[in-house]
């Protein structure tokens, strides 16, 4: 009787491993599929980004290995540079420009133009007509004071105009993109040179949403490169190579749970 219960015992074992070996071969292919058609296209994206980033790496040493072999001699990069300045102004305090009949100045994200009035006016008596790529201010039956198309896009549901103490107006201009300096107001003022402007320092706080998400992510980003670490977009792909792969391993360890059960089941009926 003993005799019989050990072999009942060793066929049913041999089943249960048969069935978990097509079990798990079969779950293996399915997740192969997945493997070779996304995870690894993933994984090939991840590495390229990575060669290119030792590229500009390298670029950048050999870049500085040549200038240093230049000192005290200007390049000519540097002429080209100098060459497209000439005859720009100097940016105002406000990194702006002083004009003859405004004075604008400008951060990142927006710009202020003061029009002084040659007289005593009421706000009725102004043309003030913003639109997203023009602008023409001026009074009613003179010619405008300005009238022109605007250097880059403004959001004109954001912009705002005063009239202070009768005799100057005052504008508010939003800009469309908050990651550039503005050379001119309008096309037709003289340009200022861009690369002397000095802006004053700012916190993340004084940003708004969007741009200090931006900067928060490049500052990241800047951060692990140097500590030779992933991305935030490196590390996006990776968490989705991770979801792609959990599925199995949630199933390999069902599989274990099943398998101590069964064990557990045939311990208890041969004691």
């Amino acid at each position: 009787m003993l005799l019989i219960m050990t072999l009942t015992k060793e066929e049913a074992e041999q089943k249960r491993k048969e069935q978990l070996a097509k079990r798990k071969a079969k779950e293996e292919a399915e997740i192969q599929e997945i493997t070779d058609a996304e995870a690894e296209q993933l994984q090939m994206e991840i590495d390229q980004e990575k060669i290119q980033g030792n590229g500009e790496i390298k670029g950048a040493e050999l870049a500085g290995a040549g200038d240093s072999k230049k000192d005290g001699v200007k390049g000519e990069d540097e002429d080209e540079e100098d060459e497209k300045d000439k005859g720009k102004l100097k940016p105002n305090a406000g990194n702006g420009c002083d004009l003859p009949h405004c004075r604008w100045t400008q951060t990142l994200s927006e710009l202020e133009i003061r029009v002084p009035l040659k007289t005593a006016v009421r706000s009725r008596d102004l043309v003030v007509e913003i639109g997203k790529k023009h602008l023409k201010l001026g009074l009613k039956g003179h010619p405008p004071v300005i009238d022109g198309e605007l250097h880059k896009e403004i959001k004109v549901e954001e912009c705002t105009w005063v009239l202070e103490d009768t005799r100057n107006l005052l504008l508010t201009l939003e800009k469309v993109n908050k990651m550039e300096w503005w050379s001119q107001l309008v096309k037709t003022d003289p340009e200022i040179n861009t690369r002397k402007i000095n802006p004053e320092p700012s916190k993340l706080s004084d940003l708004d949403g969007e741009t200090r998400s931006m900067v928060e992510k490049m500052m990241y980003d800047q951060r692990q490169k140097e500590l030779g670490l992933p991305t935030s977009d490196e590390e996006k792909k990776q968490d989705i190579l991770k979801n792609v792969f959990r599925p199995q391993l949630k199933k390999e360890c069902h599989n274990e749970k099943m398998e101590k059960s069964i064990i557990l089941l045939l311990e208890k009926k041969k004691h």
